[in-house]
């Protein structure tokens, strides 16, 4: 019998490879527009982070987001995924 593969993606924030079913995907559209993804299906350009609020913040200190997105991010839409996790974190 063949082993399931499970995918694995890197947390941008702590650098560490994780079960994707395990992480929150951060994707940016065609209209530059950054959003969660809780589902993994949205079209566009996705970065991987840690359901752990210090991963955030890790990553954003680090410019995790703007790498891998190619793009600078305004502090507001920091704060909206911020509040996004936070919601994620009470579920």
């Amino acid at each position: 019998m063949k082993k399931k593969r499970i995918p694995m993606r890197m947390c941008i924030g702590c650098q560490e490879m994780k079960p994707k079913k395990e992480l929150i995907r951060v994707v940016k559209n065609k209209e530059n527009e950054i959003s969660i993804d809780f589902v993994g299906k949205k079209p566009g350009r996705g970065a991987y982070i840690c359901k752990d609020i210090e991963c955030f913040e890790k990553a954003r200190k680090s410019k995790g987001f703007e790498r891998a997105f190619e793009t600078s991010i305004e502090s507001e839409i920091y704060e909206a995924l911020k509040k996004e996790l936070g919601t994620e974190n009470d579920k």
